[in-house]
C-alpha cells in the first residue's frame, strides 16, 4: 500500500510524507514565544516537542532523549539551581533561560547519528500515516502539535559552528576560468584532483527571507587612480546547496569516504551572495574574503539523505581517477531540479533566470566531506558544507549572474527590464524539488532581497 498522510498534502506541495524535512520554528501560542523543532507536512508544521512530551517517540534511541525539548529541561534545571539563592535570581534565571530558548536548534539530534535519524523518520511516518490513529484521532494533541505553516516563523535550524564553501561544479569552474583567464586553460590542473574549497563566515549565515545589505568595499582601480571604494557595483547570487554535518570526527582522525554519508544529516538550499568587484580585487593571493562574508542565505528546512535516497543517481565519471582516499565504492549525486527566479525592484512578477540540477556536481557531497577531514580537521554537528555554484552545461542552466551575463557584458532580460548584476530592491528566490511517483520531496524556497548599502 502506498504511504499516505492523514494530513492533506496538495499535489504540488514540497512536503509530502515521503519528505518530512526538519526545521526550527517559532509560534506565538501563548504569553511567551519559544522556538521549537518541527517537521513540515503539507501546509503544516508538526511540533516535535509536543510529540515527544506525549510519549510518541517510544523507540530505544529517542524515548529517553531530550533532543527535541532539551531547552525546556535546561530551563527547569536553571530555575532549580538558582532558586536556592534568592527570588531575585530565580526571576533573572527565567529571563536568561527564556532568552536562551530562542536559540533552540537541532544540533543535539544531529549528534545522535543515523540510527536515531532512521528511528525518528519511521516514527513520524507512522504517526502521520492515514492508517495510524494515535495522532489522527487525538484532537487535543493534534491542536497542539499540528500548526498551520502560515502561523509560524522559521529560524536557523542549526547552530552553525563552521561554514566551508566548495567549488564542485565543473561547468561553473570552466566558465569562471574562461571569463577571468581565457579559454586556453580555464580550469587549473589541481581542480580535477581535489574538491577545492575555502572557509566561509558562519556568523553571517541567515535564514530565508532576511534582507541582504549591499556590501561596501574596494574594487579594481581605473588607470592610475586609487582603488574604488563604495557600495558593490557587481552584486550577484550563487545557486548552491549545502550539506549539514551530523556526527563529527575527532581531531586528527579523517572520515573514510565510504562512511562519509553517515556523517551527513541532510541538505539545504544555499545562496552564497557574492560581490564580484570586491572579490576580483581581493582574491589574489588568499582567495574570497569580504566579497563573500557579508551574507549567505539558507532555506529553513533540512531534507534528509534518507528522503533523497529514491532520487540518487550516478555521479559523473571522474577523469583522472581520484586518489584512493577519494575513490568511492558507490559514487552518487541526487536528481534535484533547481530554479532561480528574480523579482526586479518595484515589480509584481518574478522571472525564471536559471534551471539547473544538483546532478551537475562533479565532486560528490561525500567526497567533499572526506577531503575536508583528510588532514585531520574535525567537523562538528551543524557545520555547513556548501557545494559551490551549481551550473549546468547550457547557458540557461548557469548558476549565477557572473555566468548568465558573462561578467556584465550581456544584459539578462527580466520582463520589461534587464539586469547585468543585482540592483537594490531586487529579490532572488531559489527553489529545489525532486519529483516522485505522485509526490514531491522538496526544499521550499530560499529567498532574500537586496537593500541599499549602509551609509
Amino acid at each position: 500500500m502506498a504511504l499516505k498522510s492523514f494530513v492533506e498534502v496538495k499535489s504540488d506541495s514540497h512536503f509530502s510524507i515521503h519528505n518530512l524535512p526538519y526545521g526550527i520554528f517559532k509560534h506565538a501560542g501563548g504569553s511567551i514565544t519559544t522556538s521549537r523543532p518541527g517537521v513540515a507536512i503539507g501546509d503544516y508544521v508538526l511540533d516535535l516537542s509536543e510529540i515527544h512530551s506525549a510519549g510518541l517517540f517510544d523507540g530505544p534511541l529517542l524515548s529517553n532523549s531530550d533532543c527535541f525539548h532539551q531547552l525546556l529541561t535546561e530551563l527547569r534545571l536553571e530555575i532549580e539551581v538558582l532558586s536556592v539563592a534568592s527570588e531575585v535570581l530565580v526571576e533573572r534565571s527565567i529571563i536568561f533561560a527564556v532568552a536562551y530558548m530562542m536559540k533552540s536548534n537541532l544540533n543535539k539530534f544531529l549528534e545522535l547519528g543515523k540510527p536515531a535519524w532512521k528511528e525518528a523518520r519511521a516514527t513520524l511516518q507512522k504517526l502521520l500515516s492515514s492508517a495510524e490513529p494515535s495522532l489522527q484521532k487525538n484532537a487535543s494533541l493534534r491542536e497542539k502539535a499540528l500548526l498551520p505553516m502560515v502561523q509560524v516563523e522559521m529560524l536557523l535550524p542549526v547552530a552553525i559552528g563552521d561554514y566551508t564553501d566548495f567549488f564542485s561544479s565543473m561547468h561553473h569552474a570552466k566558465n569562471c576560468g574562461t571569463i577571468f583567464r581565457g579559454p586556453e586553460n580555464p580550469i587549473n590542473p589541481n581542480w580535477y584532483h581535489l574538491p577545492i574549497a575555502y572557509h566561509g563566515r558562519a556568523s553571517s549565515i541567515v535564514i530565508s527571507g532576511t534582507d541582504i545589505v549591499r556590501p561596501r568595499g574596494q574594487g579594481y582601480p581605473t588607470g592610475n587612480s586609487p582603488p574604488y571604494f563604495g557600495p558593490s557595483r557587481k552584486l550577484d547570487f550563487e545557486l548552491e546547496m549545502a550539506a549539514v554535518v551530523g556526527p563529527g570526527n575527532d581531531l586528527g582522525k579523517p572520515i573514510d569516504v565510504n562512511e562519509a554519508a553517515d556523517h551527513i544529516f541532510g541538505v539545504v538550499l544555499l545562496n552564497d551572495w557574492s560581490a564580484r568587484d570586491i572579490q576580483a580585487w581581493e582574491y589574489v593571493p588568499l582567495g574570497p574574503f569580504l566579497g563573500k562574508s557579508f551574507g549567505t542565505t539558507i532555506s529553513p528546512w533540512i531534507v534528509t539523505l534518507d528522503a533523497l535516497e529514491p532520487f540518487a543517481c550516478d555521479a559523473p565519471n571522474q577523469i583522472p581517477k581520484p586518489l584512493p582516499y577519494l575513490a568511492e565504492n558507490i559514487s552518487k549525486n541526487y536528481d534535484i531540479s533547481l530554479e532561480v527566479r528574480v523579482k526586479p525592484a518595484g515589480e509584481e512578477d518574478s522571472f525564471t533566470v536559471t534551471r539547473s540540477n544538483f546532478n551537475h556536481l562533479y565532486w560528490t557531497l561525500t567526497q567533499q566531506l572526506t577531503h575536508h577531514t583528510i588532514n585531520g580537521c574535525n567537523l562538528r554537528p551543524g557545520d555547513l558544507l556548501g557545494t559551490g555554484t551549481i551550473s549546468g552545461p547550457e547557458p540557461e542552466s548557469y548558476g549565477c549572474l557572473l555566468e548568465l551575463t558573462w561578467n556584465g557584458t550581456k544584459e539578462l532580460p527580466l520582463g520589461k527590464t534587464t539586469r547585468r548584476f543585482l540592483e537594490d530592491g531586487d529579490e532572488v528566490i531559489f527553489s529545489g524539488c525532486c519529483k516522485g511517483n505522485g509526490y514531491n520531496v522538496g526544499f521550499g524556497t530560499c529567498s532574500g532581497k537586496i537593500v541599499p548599502s549602509s551609509p
